[in-house]
């Protein structure tokens, strides 16, 4: 792993990175991998673009506005003049960035990396409950919000003693983001001279445990994944137009919304709400080509998609599609491609490996299956006593590349890293072809729809409510969504177990958590199962 010269003046990043002992083995065979001790992101991808001549391409569209790649460039050095000028930023601190998807959001990540500070992007649905566990895992001194999304924020601030700057933007009043920038524009930034092994991304994900989690990243991971599966897998060009619906806040949507197509010299449309209706509609307005969303997503807009003939096949944009986020059924493959001729490039990632490291492009696509591992990445499924498991046999997927697990100053890294492994938390079999075929998780967590839910968070909301006696949360099967959450309760005396019962459970889990998480079926019981010592036993609760 490259070794430079850390510009980070806060070193609470460097100071709190696992051991490496605890880290994964790393890889960097490909020739595209071997980055320079020195190496900023932002000045490899926003100014290297202009660099190459770029400047005038379109980089960032959305409802009603287009900024070239040097609109971008000039927003982001403004806003990295505001962080370190006005609001005092030094390299190494954490900045807080809360927004939907917007060219606001992108601009403020580029300048943030700019400054060799480090972003904390936040997904838009949390509340101000979760919005403090992040602040303070974090240790976040600055936050640049969206005025839209300054309630929760608010709300959680009095909690929130080391966050001391916070700044709104797409806000019109004189103390707003913009006019702060206004002084500032026209003025180039030039980019901190940041070590390649210099933290500039804490990604949260969530654990088993509802106890969140920080997974660091490199600037020289953020350059890793642009050289492995774009470059390998995906093969986008620079007329390309990219659109989807994961927030950047995920890493799946930081890389396939705005990392990947810079990277190339294309452009990415950025949508606050990507409905499957508003995404349809945008596809065809802005030309787009190149599309990130969801298994669920395309189940649901497959139709409308063959009907509108948005493929370049049927005379439409569309010509490459990508699935992440969850398992593609094979059944939702095959609905898609029989309605636009399109075949998916399914993969798999994860927050703590930053992007996807085993996938297919669309000539080797397989139904059932994601792929195999991408060039740079290795892969393997390890049996119980952590040997490579014969083919055909489920196991526990193992990862190694030039990305990997590294969370901040948490021991459930001795889990996650094993033997110089990422252990993904993922039940595989690899079958006589080497295809990667998904088969379950195997902790407690539920994906659905795309979004990762820890159970026992869930349950621990419930449990808060005044009618719950007792809860246990689990994911079961659904056709549309993957898995949905649903919950056993055991109510208290003088509770009736009611419809309305029901809907005051889901609307107190809706307001206190993102909204996303809430049980969409509850089943009362007299009791819940349990071991002889009181440990709650959820495996029963799936039969």
């Amino acid at each position: 792993m490259t070794q430079g010269r850390s510009a980070h003046l806060d070193t609470f990043a460097r100071d709190h990175l696992p051991p490496r002992e605890l880290q994964p083995e790393y890889l960097f065979t490909l020739p595209e991998l071997q980055f320079p001790p020195q190496l900023n992101c932002a000045a490899a991808l926003l100014d290297g673009a202009i660099a190459r001549g770029w400047g005038e391409r379109p980089c960032i569209l959305a409802p009603g506005l287009r900024w070239t790649y040097a609109e971008l460039q000039a927003r982001a050095d403004a806003i990295a003049h505001v962080l370190v000028e006005d609001m005092g930023l030094v390299p190494g601190q954490r900045v807080l960035l809360r927004a939907p998807n917007n060219p606001m959001l992108a601009a403020c990540w580029f300048g943030v990396m700019k400054t060799g500070a480090i972003a904390v992007a936040t997904m838009p649905l949390l509340r101000a409950k979760e919005l403090k566990q992040v602040v303070s895992k974090a240790q976040a001194t600055h936050a640049l919000c969206d005025l839209a999304l300054a309630e929760e924020l608010q709300l959680a601030r009095p909690d929130c003693t080391t966050l001391a700057q916070v700044r709104l933007f797409n806000d019109a009043s004189p103390e707003g983001l913009e006019a702060a920038m206004a002084r500032h524009l026209g003025k180039p930034f030039t980019a901190v001279d940041t070590a390649a092994d210099d933290t500039c991304l804490l990604a949260f994900t969530s654990g088993t445990t509802g106890v969140p989690k920080a997974t660091m990243h490199f600037h020289q991971d953020v350059m890793a994944i642009c050289a492995c599966w774009p470059k390998h897998v995906l093969r986008a060009e620079a007329s390309d137009t990219f659109i989807g619906s994961p927030p950047l806040g995920f890493t799946f949507g930081l890389g396939g919304l705005l990392l990947f197509p810079l990277s190339v010299g294309a452009s990415t449309v950025l949508l606050e709400k990507p409905t499957p209706p508003a995404l349809l509609d945008a596809i065809t307005e802005h030309r787009a080509s190149v599309l990130f969303t969801a298994p669920t997503t395309y189940r649901a807009i497959a139709a409308q998609a063959g009907e509108r003939r948005l493929s370049a096949a049927q005379g439409g944009p569309l010509r490459k599609c990508v699935a992440a986020g969850e398992a593609l059924p094979a059944a939702t493959r095959k609905l898609w491609q029989d309605a636009t001729g399109i075949a998916i490039i399914d993969g798999i990632g994860s927050t703590e490996m930053l992007h996807i490291f085993i996938s297919a492009d669309e000539e080797h696509a397989r139904g059932g299956a994601t792929g195999t591992a991408v060039p740079g990445y290795v892969a393997c499924v390890l049996d119980e006593r952590g040997q490579e498991a014969p083919r055909g046999q489920v196991g526990r997927l193992a990862v190694r590349g030039p990305t990997g697990c590294r969370y901040l100053d948490d021991e459930r890294q001795a889990s996650y890293v094993q033997h110089g492994w990422n252990l993904t938390g993922d039940a595989y079999l690899q079958d006589e072809d080497g295809y990667f075929r998904y088969q379950a998780r195997t902790d407690d967590m539920i994906i659905s729809a795309g979004y990762n839910i820890a159970a026992p968070e869930v349950e621990g909301v419930l449990l808060e409510h005044p009618a719950v006696a007792e809860c246990a949360v689990i994911g079961v099967p659904d056709e549309e969504r993957g898995e949905i959450v649903k919950a056993y309760v055991v109510l208290r005396a003088g509770h009736e177990a009611n419809d309305t019962t029901v809907r005051a459970l889901q609307d107190f889990v809706k307001a206190s958590v993102a909204p996303y998480k809430y049980p969409r079926a509850v089943e009362f019981r007299s009791e819940l199962p349990r071991t002889t010592t009181g440990k709650l036993q959820r495996f029963r609760l799936k039969v």
